[in-house]
């Protein structure tokens, strides 16, 4: 199995979000900033370019460095430490699940009363398919929270919903460079590269998801057809 560091992954995901940036606004499209919320609205007639540039990017730097272990990144929450702790420790996917329930719940606490509420209704919107509603609240709630990973991780599911793929990166790319081990991000990512196309990259994401959260589900069989796929055996 093939494992990036953390640091690595994220200034790939940076650049090929730059990257396909550039080539929106050569053909006269507002692309997002990954560094600030991303505008309203679903991209145009230029997503599947946008996309496959992106796409592109992501494989083409994924070929450059290849390391053997990963590095955790120091973390100030020792509570939300000891969980993924477990999570790396957990003997099978129903204990992980319970696990995984908790780091969730965690990461839905913003700290704000009034940020946590907005992310109710925001799931709620979500739950109703009114997606655009959704993206609405998140961006209220990451004017108020910008440090609040699982607020951008959400959006960027919410812009995927709409068939804004590029929107959606952007708001990942946020996320994991807030909280490095978001499995649920990574494994967004992974879908979306997948849907573009771009399967090698895809599957770096999903083993990367996997390192943090061996047990997700119904993943593992989409990982072990893509490693045979592309390399025509299981690694």
């Amino acid at each position: 199995m093939r494992l990036f560091s953390f640091p690595f992954l994220i200034a790939i995901l940076a650049s090929a979000v730059i990257g396909a940036a550039a080539d929106s606004r050569a053909q006269g499209a507002t692309a997002p900033d990954p560094a600030i919320p991303v505008p309203h609205g679903v991209i145009g007639d230029d997503t599947p370019s946008s996309a496959q540039t992106l796409a592109f990017g992501v494989r083409e730097a994924l070929t450059i460095r290849e390391e053997i272990a990963l590095r955790q990144p120091a973390r100030t929450d020792e509570h939300l430490d000891g969980l993924f702790e477990r999570l790396a420790a957990a003997e099978d996917a129903t204990e992980s699940r319970g696990v995984v329930r908790l780091i969730n719940r965690q990461w839905l606490r913003s700290g704000s009363d009034t940020a946590d509420l907005l992310m109710t209704r925001a799931r709620e919107a979500g739950r109703e398919h009114d997606h655009a509603l959704a993206v609405e609240l998140f961006d209220r709630i990451i004017t108020m929270e910008p440090d609040w990973a699982e607020a951008w991780n959400r959006r960027a599911v919410a812009f995927h919903r709409l068939g804004d793929p590029l929107a959606a990166m952007a708001d990942i790319h946020r996320a994991v460079t807030l909280e490095p081990r978001h499995f649920g991000a990574w494994a967004g990512l992974g879908h979306i590269l997948r849907e573009s196309g771009d399967e090698a990259a895809a599957l770096a994401s999903y083993e990367h998801a996997l390192s943090i959260y061996p047990h997700i589900p119904r993943l593992e069989p989409i990982v072990e057809r893509l490693r045979r796929d592309l390399y025509g055996m299981e690694l």
